[in-house]
Order: structure tokens, then sequence, then C-alpha cells
């Protein structure tokens, strides 16, 4: 089968396109965009979106550029696909300057993702409806009552658009409800103790979209303290609530058993009652600063990387065992120890910090341990920082991400 040329079938599409920059400069144009405003392709090509089609200042109500730019904003901040109203957006006459001609069109706009998750293109399609609009609009009736159908039109486009408006917003709003919750759950007091932790938490992107990750630090006796990280299967607030059962019960186990893996045996008995709660995942750390031991259970969940001065990173996966309630029947889970030098440091996450869509998950380890090496010399705050800047999610992503970092 002969490869398929998607430059050509781009160009040749029937449909206007425009292709932008997350700095929504265009960087590619097809013929019919062109054909439908009569530009020519290096007049296009390197313009910011806005500056190439200006409102009309001739039009009292053009809010063509205000429409599209929130559209393209709201793209750029979901990784969502956005599709505007039907709406009035004259644009200038070639050649005239000052002259603008009234156009109708039916714009969507859809991101297109790069390989750290984030917009690396928006594909901008239009469709010019003008004359179908004063077709429909126009036939043989006076031009009072064209004007008057024409005006309608228009207001009832406005009104759409004022709806979707007020729907995004009550999203918006109900989102941040639930990211609220989520961090309240969250609260941990014995972190307060602890100068050399840093902790990440970011929502998923995305409407309502929430999730179940979680972790958690608790102080034990004789200077030993855990920590842990998990994921709960989902998204949405009947996640976040599996989360904080589970978060809760863990917290309580590891105080009263202080072994990783008993207390996430506990766990996993527990989570067979909870509705929601089975295939989590969660990797359980003991640290014990008199013998310098790390002391580790792990139930499916990507591996904690001990970080050495040099730059050298370790896999904490010798205690691997699946997720929660993924055994029909009661096993022993493991658990391992590892010894640390004072200035390591451990690192702890869900898999939204490492997973790409179509990559292997080691593409995304080695991708971690990479960067961890690059900043070993940064203290765990800036560390944090640096780590969601390089992996490409420092805006959030996809999916839920926790990042916990533990100077030893």
């Amino acid at each position: 089968m002969a490869q398929m040329d998607y430059a050509a079938l781009f160009a040749a599409t029937p449909s206007p396109y425009l292709v932008l920059g997350p700095d929504l400069v265009i960087v590619e144009v097809n013929r019919a965009y062109l054909e439908a405003t009569g530009r020519s392709r290096e007049s296009l090509i390197g313009q910011y979106v806005f500056h190439a089609f200006p409102d009309n200042p001739g039009n009292p109500e053009a809010d063509g550029v205000r429409n599209v730019s929130a559209s393209l904003r709201r793209v750029l901040a979901t990784r969502q696909p956005d599709t505007i109203a039907l709406q009035r957006y004259d644009i200038p006459v070639m050649g005239r300057p000052g002259e603008f001609e009234e156009r109708w069109w039916s714009p969507v706009n859809t991101p297109i993702l790069g390989p750290n998750g984030n917009v690396a293109w928006i594909i901008h399609r239009v469709e010019d409806v003008t004359e179908f609009v004063k077709t429909h609009t126009a036939g043989d009736r006076p031009h009072a009552e064209w004007q008057a159908l024409e005006a309608e039109l228009y207001a009832r486009a406005r009104e759409l658009q004022r709806l979707n408006e007020e729907l995004r917003r009550a999203h918006t709003r109900e989102r941040e409800v639930a990211v609220a919750l989520q961090e309240a759950m969250l609260q941990v007091p014995d972190l307060a103790r602890h100068e050399d932790v840093a902790v990440r938490y970011l929502p998923a992107t995305g409407s309502l979209n929430v999730g179940g990750d979680w972790y958690d630090l608790a102080d034990l006796s004789d200077g030993r303290f855990a920590v842990a990280v998990g994921d709960v299967v989902g998204h949405g607030l009947e996640a976040a609530a599996v989360m904080g059962m589970l978060r809760s019960a863990l917290s309580a186990a590891i105080r009263a058993l202080e072994r990783p893996a008993q207390a996430l045996e506990v766990l996993g008995l527990y989570a067979r009652s909870v509705d929601g709660a089975l295939n989590t995942t969660a990797v359980k750390v003991l640290v014990d600063t008199r013998s310098h031991l790390i002391i580790y259970s792990n139930a499916g969940h990507p591996p904690p990387v001990l970080l050495h001065p040099d730059g050298d990173c370790e896999l904490l996966d010798r205690a691997t065992d699946p997720p929660l309630g993924a055994r029909p029947q009661h096993v022993p889970r493991p658990q391992a120890g590892h010894p640390y030098t004072p200035g390591d440091t451990l690192v702890l996450y869900t898999d939204g910090l490492i997973e790409r869509r179509g990559e292997d998950l080691d593409a995304g380890l080695a991708r971690l341990t990479d960067a961890l090496g690059r900043y070993r010399t940064l203290s765990p705050e800036r560390l944090a920082d640096a780590l969601l800047a390089r992996l490409g999610v420092a805006g959030g992503a996809r999916d839920d991400i926790v990042l916990l970092i533990v100077g030893l």
C-alpha cells in the first residue's frame, strides 16, 4: 500500500484550515482557506492570527477576535476541541486598507498534542456560510425585512455564545469545588515538620477531571517516618472520595503496624469492601533515619527512585506486587530494604508524571531518571519544579500528577 501524502491531503482538503502554534502564530494554511479569505500564503504564514484578521472597527458589535481568542485559550488550557457558535466575523478586503467585508463563519478549534502532552498546534477549521446566510435571509423579501432577519440571526448566535460561556463557567466553578474538596482531603499535618520534603499535586486538566491520586507522610517513633503515594482507577468525585477513604486507612495502618507490607495487606483487605477501590495502586516507604535504611512495599505502582549525589539513580523495584484486590485470595505482600546515604534523595510519583500515550513505560522512567541526574544538586523544592518543567507537565496533564521528593 502506497504511503499517504499528508501534505497533499491537507492542501487539497475542501474545508478552510489554518494551523496555529501555541503562540497563535499561523504556521500553515490550505488552499481552501486562501480562497475563502482572498489571501496569499505568504501574507499569512508567520502572522499572529489576530493581526492578520482584526475586528472590523466599523461594526459596533464586532466581537470575533474576543470569541475566537477565548476559544483558542480554552483549547490551550484543556487540550480539548472547542466549537464556536455561528457568528459574524468580517475580514479585511485585500488591497483596500480600512475596508472590511461582511462574513459569517462556523469555526472549530482542535488541538494536536506533542510528545509531552501539551498543545503543539491548533487546527482552526472554519466554514464560510456567508452566502447561505444571505440567501436564506434575503430571497425575495424587502431590504428592511432582510436586515431584520439578519439582525435576529446575529442576536441568536450571540445568545448561543453567551449560553455556552455560562455553561463553561458553571463547569469551571464545579471543577474548582471538586479540586478544593480533593486538596482538603490531602492535608498532611506531619508534613510541616519536614523541611526537606517537597510535594506537588497537579489535578488533571479538563472539566471536572479530578482524579484519585494521593500522597501521605506519617511520623512514627524513634525518628522514623513513612511516605506513600497512590492512584485510584478513574476520575471524578467518586474516585476522589475513594481516594480519601483509602488514604486515611493506609495512614492509620502504617501507624499501627509500622511495616509497609503489612499496612498494604490491611489496605488490600479494606479495598474489597469499598466500591471503586479495586485495582488501586500504592507504594508505601518507611524511612529509618537511625539505620539509614529504606523499607518499602509496592502494590502495582511505578517504582520509587533513589537519587544519589553523583546523579546515579536506583529504582526501588524489588518488592512489587499486583494492585489492591487484584488477587481473589489474600496473599502476604513482599517487602524489601535498601540502604541510603545522607545526601541521597527519594522520589515517589504517580503515573501521570511519566506516562505518555503510545509510549512504553520504560521510556518514561528513562526520561525521569535522566532529568533527576541533570538536576541532582537542587533542593527538593527546586528539584520538584525543575522536574515538572523538564517533563513538560508543569501546567498539568491529562492525568493527575503527584510528585513527592524527600531529601535524606
